[in-house]
């Protein structure tokens, strides 16, 4: 059915081709009604859209941070074809009190829908904020905990990842997982991302094991995690390290400890690309982990450095992705366009900066992810991003 969708349509013809980035929204069926107390937008006209960033916190990082998503909002607005957005930004501070405060001002300067903050607690009391105004938000965050109501997160998380590499992997044979993670908040979270993944794919889940998130701690435990994958007659283990904090003293030091990565492949919840001297570490060659669809992330940063003069920050497409599937919407509206749930909520989704994304009815998203390897200290794709949903991989 969505390939006679796409088939039907003829996408708009522009400079920069990947800005039919919202065209899956835009060749949807025709929309539910207008449920009552929806935001409704005359799509002939302006819709109003409020950019709340961590500006102003005193921190550097955040004001740049500040300025990639204004940039990236800005970019997009000038790439839509036809629907008009108004952008309005406004500084959060990173603070929670402040984040709610600006989002009340900007619903009372007619604000229809809400994009950032990034913080999860101050996307939460935004949320929390203008709930009764019928505004849902557009958040920055990849926190699943604060998704929900009408707070919709746009970040990558590590559901979706979990779940596009227990899927590849149980396609290749692979169904005994163990999961090795950090013993700090975001290797729990990782953990428990990890397992439903394994869980509701029907593959088994054959071990557990946390270690402390420090060089002694992880080269402490690694006689143990090995000795576990054994036992357990893991196929995989399943980690939540990360390329830029305690990835390359697992990868090593699991090697050392004499894991053999033919025979129990090291599967990864984050990139593994980010860091190039990773490439070289015994322990990930032969590995397993998900990256973004290239081919749209790498014409976005291309874009944003030409219009810009500088590389963009790795969140900088958010902004740029919850602009286009606003005016999208739009452009699907007809007379009247609700920027409602079941709007936004739409099964076919959008085309965003590093691929296909669509939002979930419970807050959060799934994107189309490839999955790469590494073979002789280089990344290889063993699997392409889907270009659309129902497609393979998703």
């Amino acid at each position: 059915m969505f390939a006679r969708f796409t088939q039907a349509c003829k996408p708009v013809h522009r400079l920069f081709v990947f800005l039919s980035i919202g065209w899956l929204a835009a060749c949807t069926p025709p929309m539910d009604p207008v449920p009552r107390g929806a935001s409704v937008v005359d799509s002939s006209g302006a819709v109003q859209v409020a950019l709340l960033v961590p500006g102003g916190s005193g921190e550097g990082s955040d004001d740049f941070l500040a300025r990639n998503f204004e940039n990236a909002a800005r970019m997009a607005i000038a790439d839509l074809n036809g629907p008009e957005i108004t952008l309005q930004v406004y500084n959060t501070g990173g603070d929670p009190a402040q984040a709610a405060s600006m989002a009340r001002r900007a619903v009372d300067e007619g604000a229809q829908i809400i994009l950032g903050p990034l913080f999860a607690e101050a996307a939460n009391a935004v949320g929390v904020a203008v709930a009764g105004d019928n505004v849902n938000v557009l958040a920055f965050s990849n926190n699943t905990s604060i998704a929900g109501g009408n707070v919709f997160i746009l970040g990558q998380t590590f559901d979706n990842t979990a779940q596009r590499l227990v899927q590849y992997a149980s396609r290749q044979g692979i169904n005994r997982f163990m999961i090795a993670h950090a013993q700090d908040i975001g290797g729990e979270m990782g953990r428990d991302a990890i397992a439903a993944a394994v869980r509701q794919n029907g593959s088994q889940l054959v071990a557990t094991e946390g270690y402390p998130l420090s060089q002694a701690g992880i080269f402490s435990s690694t006689q143990r995690l090995v000795g576990t994958a054994r036992s357990s007659s893991a196929q995989a283990i399943f980690t939540t390290a990360g390329a830029n904090a305690d990835l390359p003293i697992v990868a090593t030091g699991l090697a050392d400890a004499g894991l053999d990565v033919a025979e129990t492949r090291l599967i990864g919840l984050t990139r593994w690309d980010s860091v190039p001297q990773l490439l070289s570490l015994p322990g990930v060659q032969g590995g397993l982990f998900a990256l973004p669809d290239q081919g749209p992330a790498t014409l976005f940063q291309t874009r944003y450095t030409a219009t810009y003069g500088s590389q963009p920050h790795p969140l900088a497409g958010l902004a740029y992705d919850g602009i286009a599937a606003i005016g999208a919407l739009m452009s699907a509206g007809g007379d009247n366009v609700a920027l409602s749930r079941s709007a936004l909520t739409t099964s076919q989704g959008f085309r965003g900066t590093s691929g296909v994304f669509r939002l979930l009815p419970n807050g959060r998203n799934e994107r189309g992810l490839a999955v790469a390897t590494i073979q002789q200290n280089q990344v290889v794709i063993l699997e392409q991003a889907p270009r659309s949903f129902g497609a393979a991989g998703l």
